[in-house]
């Protein structure tokens, strides 16, 4: 359990994809307009490391180290492709909306370095959890940037959900500031710049804090009563 917890900790915070390893930075700030894209390509994201790690473990023993990368990469085209498939079969505006994105997970650095560095390394629990967290942490850098550029761009949120749920959930789209007339830079890509720029410093700060409130060793009390020279 204490690997599963190691892992869960370096996926949301420590390795975090988005503001730690910046990997993915494409699909992040081409598609964060919204919580709704963001939150959907995130998740399709972590479905696609989740299953291409646990497809990859099993076999990893057996797959020779020359041929290993177009190999992973098959396996994760294939996987992607169900998911392209599904959500164009069923959320039809989100697909959309999302575009190009989904079948460039294929090549999103963030599913093929996992699956080289950690699920080719070990078992295919630890491998399936790991691509999957992976994934959630991303996906909650996602869910946040896409939040800051909707509420600054447009003054709403969650704008977008009936393209993923169904018309049912068009209600629940929330003003935040009502007749707001918008900010064009936060919906534009230099938007998605400064507001990961501003998650990265707030990360940054959050773990300089950390750091800082670790108490410092203290010198034996042998060593404290030395007089100096």
């Amino acid at each position: 359990m204490g690997q599963f917890k190691d892992i869960t900790e370096n996926g949301i915070w420590k390795q975090n994809p988005g503001v730690v390893q910046l990997l993915g930075l494409c699909p992040t700030l081409a598609v964060t307009t919204t919580v709704v894209n963001g939150v959907s390509l995130g998740l399709a994201t972590a479905v696609v490391m989740a299953a291409a790690s646990g497809a990859v473990s099993p076999v990893r023993k057996f797959v020779p180290n020359e041929i290993r990368l177009p190999v992973f990469i098959l396996v994760i085209a294939a996987l992607v492709t169900v998911i392209d498939l599904l959500i164009h079969a069923y959320a039809l505006p989100l697909h959309k909306v999302l575009g190009i994105f989904i079948p460039l997970i294929v090549v999103n650095c963030i599913v093929l370095g996992r699956v080289d560095a950690f699920a080719a390394k070990n078992p295919p629990a630890r491998a399936m959890w790991d691509g999957f967290i992976m994934g959630i942490g991303l996906t909650i850098v996602l869910a946040l940037l896409g939040a800051m550029r909707e509420v600054l761009g447009k003054g709403t949120l969650f704008s977008g959900l009936d393209l993923a749920l169904g018309e049912n959930f068009k209600h629940i789209v929330l003003t935040v500031i009502p007749d707001y007339q918008g900010f064009l830079l936060a919906a534009l890509p230099p938007g998605a710049f400064l507001g990961l720029a501003f998650l990265i410093a707030a990360h940054n700060w959050a773990e300089q804090r950390k750091t800082n409130k670790k108490p410092t060793a203290t010198p034996p009390a042998s060593e404290s009563l030395k007089p100096a020279h």
